[in-house]
């Protein structure tokens, strides 16, 4: 009979730490520090993966965007890839169409082409930004987003 009791307790600690790591993801790498006010709306958290060298020349961070949060419009001179890693988001090239972005999609930013990114307003996301070809430049910050522009991505992306 102990021995019943003891692998009914076993199975119910199991089933209990199933359920606590469904509802309770853990990051992979860390959060960072608060990014910079000038280049984004809301909170924003960056993390550097990869510093700049010249062997590889790339950097790799992860940029956490709170609900609503975004990037002003900027541009790379050596492209930039996203990896979405957790939550839902937006992305648009200039004068293109809102883009919804998810866990698990891949976005690829052309060289110097003006874009934005950041959180939908229910949901935070989290991706992994690399930056290539590094010798050509990192990033070009422009103005903010503005919360009309905002506004009709957020109105675009429920329809």
């Amino acid at each position: 009979m102990k021995h019943v009791a003891i692998t009914i307790s076993l199975i119910f600690l199991c089933l209990i730490a199933g359920a606590l790591r469904s509802i309770g993801q853990t990051a992979i790498f860390p959060k960072g520090s608060k990014a910079p006010a000038s280049n984004f709306t809301g909170t924003v958290w960056f993390a550097p993966l990869v510093s700049n060298d010249s062997t590889f020349n790339c950097t790799i961070g992860t940029v956490t965007f709170e609900p609503g949060s975004r990037s002003n419009w900027h541009r790379h001179p050596s492209g930039q890839i996203l990896l979405i890693t957790d939550g839902t988001g937006y992305t648009q090239e200039r004068g293109r169409p809102i883009r919804v972005i998810r866990k698990g999609d891949v976005v690829k930013c052309s060289p110097n082409v003006e874009h934005w990114h950041g959180a939908s307003k229910e949901n935070a996301m989290t991706h992994i930004a690399v930056n290539p070809n590094t010798e050509k430049g990192l990033v070009e910050w422009l103005q903010p987003v503005t919360d009309n522009e905002y506004k009709a991505a957020y109105n675009q992306s429920k329809q």
